[in-house]
């Protein structure tokens, strides 16, 4: 297409593509593109929010705390630099100029285009009730109603969403794990009614109470209430009030057509477009969840990559077959239960329900079949069919000689019974079958990823994306490794980062065997793919060096995490919270008036008794650390190092010196501990406790070491996790003597430090290498605790300084540096950055 005269030849003769929208529809269109002819346009890409591509998909583990955005960014920056793409972020295009084929952003900025392509997506709806403006009513469609969320959870309190859809849900389980106590309003009698039926959405809903959460169906919002602009609670119309400090919207979406719309574009209920994703104006391509294609409007993901590798061709001049619309189907991972529905499961004449219900494996199937063909299917608990189920769908195929066996799975059907082979199931895939719905690919996509070199998961998800999202396709994958390669898959521990080839355990032994004692020195030894390392590997290197050698390494400061670096926890306002240690949680009133005086003379906001029986001042400024430093360790207190990959608290109860139920001297048991092992460095946080008796006040069995006091001694138990996933302690061993459950204490965590991969709890680390293998490696050699225990303590020479004393005394220039990572995320042009 040639440009209008007025303006200027597109650079380096290509044509110009501008992009509305930086989000997974666009992003997604531009790599197809780019696959099929990188040197065709010049691309510059609009995006609305002031972040890069990120996989919306994946906001719910971001609010519940599993993820972070780094670990959901699809393209980062260096995608745009390294395909030469301009991304203007933060600017939103507010009008488009048909006439004279420009674009204009919210700033002003002009972009003239060859090419133009909408991937605006879609609008959260907000129902139209009285207080639908309130503060703290909120939408969940991006990062920022994350963040708000996360603001709202951080102080506890009530949360209402509305909606019991699968955003609603998985917004509510978010919320339920940040410790709000959370109701579902939802207007239909079943949850997700467009995705499951009755039984199966009944069986949903049992299990979310049973988790926690108040469900309502059948409830329909009436008015959000509010004092002083602020929400307070939602009154039903069957006139029930619900109190909420926070209110979710999330009853539905709808095409973001408003630009379309004023641009002149045919528009009904989205913007309207051909087989080949072009809108009624040539120029002009529109593709995603703002698009209407014979007569449907697609809100999930699988749809929208098949919209992408259409609308490519047609792009890049060699249009194909075109979109003819998709089959679709959903599975889902809603608070970790297994959900999976494809088709129609309404039933009706001529339907044949075939179900089966399984109360004590908690799982529910359910396929429709019509004139001999599988029309719909519902899986609750048991989803690993899901693929097949959806495969016989999309291809029609004749169910009759499978009929009896259908229900029970691809491996009853195919002749196989329970044990059949489970690469069988999917051999049997045709090429074209979904293999991860997150990211659009295919079976055919894997096995040509995998021919083409790829021998790992890890390689599968760098160079197809397929298992790099939710994970739920993961067994698929490996399954389609097994098939391909038999015994060359690469498998085994992963790499540290992309930076090496190397895993965790190759790089701790190599330090030692190389005698490595520095992280450039490490670098070029195992020729690092990248010079400096990234902001994986280096703070791990640094802990390694650090552990196999104290007293010698030099601990690296810009290696380690902010709150680190500044012995203090950043708030989401900029300034910090600073915790004193409180030894076993005893303390004294000239410490309480000290930290009451700090308190006033820092302008701390709030100050809050931990869980770890501790104080926490919060809302010091950066500039006064080193004075609310010094003034506390006047009063003889020194960091609770609450901010570090190290040992945090070690909580205890009074025990025998004032309980009439202990058993032993815990709190001084608890004192001795954490005075022994405060300071250290670990893989990871590190939680103490000391219980005086089997009530267990302390609550030891979810601390990473925990002793339980008995008349006999002393239980020692390990590998516990208080947290999102909640795992209680394994057995130890039992010792009769205080100084022997001191010395197993030392031991067991000096193993833990030589052994675990750095950010791996004591859970997962004992979940990895057995129990019986720490057991075996503590007792089997009478003399291994003491080695261990005396390695430990040497360490301990070299680490139990005060941090906060030395800041306090200006010897640490870091803390005087500006951090620019605290200030807002810029509009950027990525192009632009690189140059």
């Amino acid at each position: 297409m040639n440009a209008p005269p007025n303006l200027p030849p597109a650079p380096m003769g290509r044509e110009r593509l501008v992009v509305i929208g930086n989000g997974m529809a666009g992003c997604r269109a531009v790599e197809e593109i780019l696959a099929r002819d990188p040197a065709r346009y010049a691309i510059t890409i609009f995006g609305a929010e002031p972040r890069v591509n990120y996989n919306r998909i994946m906001l719910s583990p971001v609010l519940a705390g599993e993820k972070t955005f780094d670990d959901i960014v699809i393209n980062t920056a260096q995608w745009y630099a390294d395909n030469a793409i301009t991304l203007i972020s933060g600017d939103p295009v507010v009008s488009i100029d048909r006439a004279a084929q420009t674009v204009i952003s919210k700033a002003g900025h002009v972009e003239p285009y060859d090419r133009l392509l909408i991937a605006t997506g879609s609008d959260p709806f907000i129902i139209p009730v009285p207080g639908k403006d309130l503060a703290g009513v909120v939408t969940f469609r991006d990062l920022d109603d994350v963040d708000k969320m996360l603001a709202a959870a951080e102080t506890g309190g009530s949360a209402v969403v509305i909606g019991g859809g699968l955003l609603g849900l998985e917004a509510a389980h978010g919320l339920c794990l940040r410790g709000m106590a959370t109701t579902v309003i939802h207007l239909m009698p079943t949850l997700m009614e467009r995705q499951l039926d009755e039984a199966a959405g009944w069986l949903l809903k049992t299990e979310l109470e049973r988790r926690g959460q108040t469900i309502l169906t059948g409830a329909d919002t009436a008015e959000i209430l509010g004092a002083d602009g602020k929400v307070t609670g939602v009154r039903l119309k069957d006139g029930r009030e619900i109190a909420a400090d926070i209110v979710v919207m999330a009853v539905g979406i709808r095409p973001a057509t408003a630009l379309a719309r004023e641009a002149g574009l045919e528009v009904e209920r989205g913007i309207l477009v051909d087989d080949h994703m072009l809108t009624s104006d040539p120029a002009i391509m529109a593709v995603g969840e703002c698009v209407q294609h014979r007569g449907i409007c697609y809100g999930l993901v699988a749809p929208l990559w098949d919209m992408c590798r259409v609308l490519a061709d047609a792009a890049v001049g060699a249009p194909g077959a075109g979109y003819a619309g998709s089959v679709t189907s959903t599975k889902l991972k809603v608070s970790g239960i297994d959900l999976f529905s494809a088709g129609d499961f309404s039933g009706g004449e001529g339907c044949e329900d075939i179900v089966m219900r399984d109360a004590a494996r908690g799982a529910y199937k359910r396929v429709i079949v019509k004139d001999n063909k599988l029309v719909g299917a519902v899986l609750y608990g048991d989803t690993a069919d899901g693929s097949w189920y959806f495969d016989l769908l999309k291809r029609e195929e004749d169910i009759s000689a499978i009929r009896e066996a259908l229900i029970f799975g691809q491996a009853f059907a195919s002749g196989g019974g329970a044990l059949a082979d489970p690469n069988a199931a999917v051999a049997a895939l045709s090429d074209d079958a979904e293999i991860c719905g997150c990211n659009g690919v295919t079976k055919g996509t894997v096995l040509a990823t995998i021919n083409a070199g790829a021998c790992s998961l890890d390689a599968v998800r760098s160079q197809c994306k397929a298992s790099a999202s939710c994970g739920s396709c993961t067994g698929l994958v490996e399954s389609l490794l097994s098939l391909a390669l038999g015994d060359e898959v690469k498998s085994g521990p992963k790499t540290m980062c992309k930076c090496t080839t190397f895993s965790h355990d190759d790089v701790r032994r190599q330090i030692v065997e190389k005698e490595l004692k520095a992280i450039p020195a490490v670098m070029q030894a195992l020729t690092w793919k990248t010079p400096d390392g990234c902001a994986s590997c280096r703070p791990a290197l640094n802990y390694y060096l650090l552990c196999a050698w104290p007293g010698e390494y030099v601990d690296d400061q810009k290696s380690r995490f902010v709150n680190e670096r500044l012995h203090a926890n950043i708030q989401k306002d900029g300034t910090y919270s600073v915790v004193p240690r409180m030894w076993g949680g005893v303390t004294t009133p000239d410490e309480l008036r000290a930290i009451a005086d700090a308190a006033d003379k820092y302008q701390a906001r709030l100050v809050k008794v931990t869980g770890g029986q501790r104080i926490d001042l919060f809302g010091i400024k950066k500039e006064d650390l080193p004075g609310i430093w010094a003034d506390l360790n006047a009063a003889g207190m020194v960091s609770g190092h609450a901010y570090g990959k190290s040992l945090r608290t070690v909580k205890t109860c009074v025990g025998s010196e004032w309980c009439r139920f202990g058993t032993q001297d815990s709190t001084g048991l608890g004192i001795k501990t954490e005075r022994m092992t405060w300071g250290s460095w670990m893989p990871h946080k590190f939680k103490i406790a000391v219980s005086g008796c089997p009530r267990n006040c302390a609550e030891a069995t979810i601390k990473d070491f925990g002793v339980i006091c008995v008349d006999s001694g002393y239980e020692l138990h390990v590998g516990g996790n208080g947290g999102i996933h909640l795992r209680g302690t394994d057995l130890l061993s039992k010792v009769t003597t205080e100084q022997e459950a001191l010395d197993v204490c030392a031991a067991f965590i000096q193993l833990y430090r030589e052994q675990a991969w750095y950010l791996e709890r004591t859970a997962p680390w004992i979940e990895r290498v057995g129990l019986d293998s720490v057991k075996a490696q503590l007792f089997d050699d009478p003399d291994a605790v003491a080695r261990l225990a005396a390695r430990f303590h040497y360490s301990q020479q070299f680490m139990q300084d005060d941090p906060w004393a030395r800041r306090a005394a200006g010897e640490d220039a870091e803390l005087h540096q500006h951090l620019a990572e605290f200030r807002p995320f810029p509009t950027l042009n990525i192009t632009e950055a690189a140059q």
